[in-house]
């Protein structure tokens, strides 16, 4: 008698298991912590085991943002490990445009000058993200996301090799650190500003559209952020400015220039839809005019000062020159 085709096996399942944090884990965010468990787990999977509640801290439900304690003990639920299984390797191409853009890399830190279109992590729709073709190109390295830069931002972006210098540089940006993090963006923003330095002090709150899209507005319920804003050339009646930010929030700089009537250039979600059209025909720019031009901070408490930059991005460079004077 024919035997009968075997049924496909059952997806491979990981157990339900708890961790205790190591102590140095403490400060970590729960979502990271939770993707240097599962490895190859897509983020999109462990926001979705957090927010059902499976995910469990201290036997309590909790947020992707929040921050491990040592000792903690962390619930990690069953997984389809076909679920979060391997990915594809970033493309080849991309992998060697990421390596050319590292800006510095030491024992403890690597920067990257990101390109406009990367996405600091991969997501929903995203297969790579920088930190994750970072972690691609330094495999066995141990790599987290010190801050994080909009998609279409290009700039400076920090990444830690060292659980010590990711807590030392998650305290200076905290708010109440009296030598914190300084940056520095470069914009063009539609329209005059007024010379001088212009400082925004708008509270924002981050809101989600229907579909999870984050969207931001100025609101008195909002959380304090503060903005200044320099003009450095007028061109072609719009202003080339410097920012400075003191507080990071969620398109801090892009709704604070909305909110003062001067949107950035080629902003697709809070700019000027009219300028924006103008602007792509008569100069080529194609996407958001910000980039994140300088971080200066101090390690060691103070006694290891770093001071990085990274140029203009050579499409801004050329849409600015062809706006001229």
């Amino acid at each position: 008698m024919p035997s009968l085709p075997s049924a496909p096996a059952a997806p491979a399942r990981s157990p339900a298991r708890t961790v205790t944090v190591p102590a140095d884990r403490e400060g970590q965010r729960l979502d990271n912590f939770l993707l240097g468990q599962l490895k190859g787990a897509p983020r999109s999977l462990v926001y979705k085991l957090v927010r059902s509640g499976q995910v469990r801290v201290n036997g309590g439900r909790a947020k992707a943002e929040r921050k491990l304690e040592a000792g903690d003990e962390v619930r990690i639920p069953p997984v389809n490990l076909n679920e979060a299984g391997e990915k594809a390797p970033p493309p080849s191409a991309f992998l060697k445009r990421m390596e050319a853009a590292i800006v510095l890399e030491d024992a403890r830190l690597l920067v990257i000058n990101k390109p406009s279109g990367v996405a600091s992590h991969g997501g929903s729709g995203i297969s790579h993200g920088a930190i994750e073709t970072m972690r691609a190109l330094r495999p066995g390295q141990s790599l987290e996301l010190v801050h994080r830069l909009d998609r279409d931002t290009s700039g400076l972006l920090v990444m830690a090799k060292k659980r010590s210098a990711l807590a030392e540089l998650q305290a200076l940006l905290r708010e109440d650190h009296e030598d914190g993090i300084e940056k520095r963006y470069l914009a063009l923003l539609v329209g005059r500003l007024p010379n001088g330095t212009l400082t925004v002090d708008a509270p924002l709150h981050v809101g989600l559209h229907q579909g999870g899209e984050r969207h931001v507005q100025v609101n008195p319920n909002g959380k304090p952020s503060l903005s200044h804003f320099k003009v450095l050339e007028r061109r072609g009646g719009h202003s080339y400015c410097e920012v400075l930010i003191e507080t990071g929030r969620t398109h801090q700089i892009r709704v604070h220039a909305r909110h003062i009537g001067h949107p950035v250039a080629g902003d697709d979600k809070y700019g000027d839809e009219a300028a924006n059209k103008r602007l792509r025909e008569q100069i080529g720019l194609k996407r958001l005019f910000l980039h994140a031009a300088s971080l200066r901070f101090s390690l060691d408490g103070g006694k290891t000062p770093y001071l990085l930059s990274a140029p203009l991005a050579e499409d801004l460079a050329a849409a600015l020159d062809r706006l001229g004077q």
